[in-house]
């Protein structure tokens, strides 16, 4: 009896005796037990907590995140239904045809601004608090945007364009925010309402700008010729995006912080649970695999070995030339829709862009909540790409017959070519995000983001310069000895598409790999 006392006593000698409330591998943390890894006064650790005793969906949290991200994406697309009149007013180009080489390069100022800034706004997101950067992002939106509004040369145009862009840091953080703020299997939710906030953005932005913009004119008998919106025909919109920009910053009052600040402010979380854990795999595995789970850790987070993913910089490089497709596209639609019919424009009013861009906006809602699903089902988030891809490229030479078209069957037909678009671009993009993040592992999700935002704004920024420059350039060679110069300018629009399409194919891309990976 002894003897078999003593072999039993000297067996767990080697791993250090565990607590009493924890006597199994498998049995789950008692209230008690996980309040030793809380810090007082750690605002991460507050909601952990929080989320550890109350397991229901964070509605009230939602909100706010789908509010801010609704406000915060309004300024990118309101300025299109009304840019051409604005550049116009502003006397800057000599010619008519000239007008849409200088609002080129107001649409690359936001994107330009957004390159720079957005890895360092992830750095400093992930030092000092998520809550700050999106705090700071939305008081971008009401100062830059109202300055913009109130912009009467173009150089005030370009510069609060492109402040707007480098402040409002906004979009990688609130991603990572709206994973942080709940439990991990709500998770999907909160990304889907970054995502839907965004698209809702889409729609409402150019109706705002459509409607809204030179209200005098639209709207005589409700604002003067001398009142403040009448001196300044396109402050409307841009006032009434600052103001909803204010709601959703007194929302960010009630934002809880959800990064761990640890030992007088120093960032925690992540170091400290990296700690813990190898603590645990030494009691249980020996030092020797410690080291060998750091250094994986460590391969992980690799920025240099994101770059050597093949898989992942090759979609990368596919969802930037795509964004760029689209950008270029909005840009050079945008100006087409309104120019006259001498240069082979369809001679809209900012209103009729406005609607046509709400009315596609609305279509693709639709498409993404009802159709888009049941594709996913039974072909793949991945497989409907290329098609996506070609049906664009053959839609997009159908525009420049459209200048034949007039009154109700031209806003009809226009309208329904811009749904098609819309749901073609929105396809294709889906596929390339999660391209992007089926090629990484989790751990390097985060990194891999931050590159391909980089990246995508850079294209974004070169888009609409080039779409600009190109549209005051066909505007001058209507009766080219070629082809006229509406058609050549989305024939040029379809080339980056048919560029991006032949990047999805070997030996550039492998689909069978990607689709192993979904």
């Amino acid at each position: 009896m002894e003897s078999h006392s003593g072999e039993v006593q000297e067996l767990p000698r080697p791993t250090p005796p565990p607590p009493p409330h924890n006597t199994g591998d498998n049995e789950p943390l008692t209230t008690e037990e996980t309040k030793k890894h809380y810090h007082k006064g750690c605002p991460g650790c507050q909601l952990e907590e929080a989320n550890q005793i109350r397991t229901g969906i964070p509605y009230l949290n939602f909100f706010y995140i789908w509010i801010i991200g609704l406000t915060s994406t309004l300024p990118i697309q309101s300025l299109f239904p009304y840019q051409y009149f604005m550049i116009r007013d502003m006397n800057i180009a000599k010619r008519e045809e000239d007008i849409g080489f200088y609002a080129g390069f107001v649409g690359a100022s936001y994107f330009s601004g957004r390159t720079f800034s957005s890895v360092p706004w992830g750095i400093f997101a992930d030092k000092y608090g998520r809550k700050p950067c999106i705090v700071i992002s939305i008081l971008s939106v009401i100062v830059f945007n109202t300055l913009f509004g109130l912009s009467t040369r173009y150089w005030m145009v370009i510069v609060t364009r492109g402040l707007l862009g480098t402040f409002c840091g906004i979009l990688g953080p609130i991603k990572a925010y709206a994973t942080e703020v709940c439990r991990k299997e709500h998770q999907a939710l909160g990304m889907s309402l970054v995502t839907s906030s965004r698209a809702i953005a889409f729609v409402v932005g150019p109706a705002i700008g459509g409607f809204l913009a030179q209200p005098a004119e639209k709207y005589p008998h409700i604002f003067s010729k001398e009142s403040i919106f009448g001196r300044f025909p396109y402050f409307l919109p841009n006032f009434t995006i600052s103001i909803l920009a204010m709601g959703s910053c007194i929302a960010c009052i009630w934002l809880p912080e959800t990064l761990h600040f640890h030992n007088d402010g120093k960032v925690g979380g992540a170091d400290e649970e990296e700690a813990q854990i190898s603590e645990e795999v030494e009691a249980q595995v020996g030092l020797s695999n410690i080291e060998d789970r750091k250094a994986k850790i460590s391969s992980d987070t690799s920025l240099k070995n994101l770059l050597k993913n093949w898989q992942f910089m090759s979609s990368v490089i596919i969802y930037c030339v795509f964004s760029l497709h689209d950008v270029a596209y909005l840009e050079s639609f945008s100006l087409w829709a309104v120019s006259k019919r001498k240069f082979k424009g369809l001679s809209l009013t900012t209103q009729d862009v406005g609607i046509v861009l709400a009315i596609s906006g609305i279509g693709l809602l639709v498409y993404q909540f009802v159709v888009y699903p049941f594709i996913a089902k039974y072909f793949g988030p991945i497989r409907p790409l290329r098609p996506a891809a070609i049906l664009s490229i053959l839609l997009l030479t159908t525009y420049p017959f459209m200048d034949n078209l007039k009154g109700s069957e031209l806003k009809v037909l226009i309208s329904i070519a811009s749904i098609l678009k819309n749901i073609f671009s929105a396809t294709i993009t889906t596929a390339c995000n999660i391209l992007q993040n089926t090629a990484v592992t989790q751990k390097q999700r985060g990194a891999a983001n931050g590159i391909s935002v980089t990246l995508m704004s850079f294209f974004k920024a070169v888009a609409p310069a080039g779409a600009g420059i190109l549209f005051s350039w066909t505007q001058k060679h209507v009766t080219g000895l070629f082809l006229p110069g509406d058609q050549i300018l989305f024939l040029v629009i379809s080339m980056v598409a048919v560029i991006g399409l032949i990047l999805t194919f070997k030996p550039f891309f492998s689909m069978s790999n990607a689709l192993s990976r979904s």
